[in-house]
């Protein structure tokens, strides 16, 4: 099973035999050496969720301004020697590439004030976030009217890899990681 550390991020292979038919299951994290405690749900279709989300997903709640919404956490940086591209694969925005510059990047719909702007009525204003640590990427969605969907499912928060595909309304977007020349 995989799990992310509610603290950093990171990932970690939990082992099916030892998490078994538990409810809940505690690791320490062996990058920053955080504890975390996950509660897990088993669903029909075998998808596990883990909460708490980890802090990189997590929002304050109606009360939070958009302003600080979108504000740059801290310790993000791009990757050295890599260039990350989101490819608008299906939707209005086919074809369209945008090549990361920060390590932050705010989707959302035409003419809303994204830093990346899709030709998608139902993607909202600033629908969702890419934020770069290295080669560590995280999708985080910035409750967004419609959702952001990572595998078919409705999400708040996904560690994404290169060629992975998410979807916000209609429009599927690739991330890909290459090597500079």
């Amino acid at each position: 099973m995989e799990a992310l550390c509610g603290s950093c991020g990171a990932k970690h292979n939990l082992d099916e035999k030892q998490v078994g038919g538990h409810t809940k299951v505690q690791f320490k994290c062996s990058s920053c050496g955080q504890m975390t405690v996950l509660n897990i749900t088993t669903r029909p279709d075998r998808t596990r969720s883990s909460t708490p989300l980890p802090s990189f997903a997590r929002n304050e709640g109606a009360a939070e301004v958009l302003g600080e919404l979108i504000k740059e956490p801290p310790g993000l940086k791009l990757p050295e020697n890599k260039v990350i591209t989101l490819t608008a694969i299906a939707g209005l925005s086919n074809g369209t590439v945008h090549t990361l510059q920060k390590p932050r990047l705010i989707l959302g719909r035409k003419g809303g004030g994204a830093d990346f702007e899709v030709d998608d009525p139902e993607v909202s204003r600033w629908h969702c976030a890419l934020e770069v640590k290295d080669t560590a990427i995280w999708l985080k969605d910035l409750e967004s009217t419609n959702g952001t969907y990572y595998d078919n499912e409705r999400t708040r928060a996904a560690m994404l890899e290169d060629g992975i595909e998410f979807r916000i309304g209609s429009t599927i977007l690739r991330v890909n990681i290459t090597s500079m020349k």
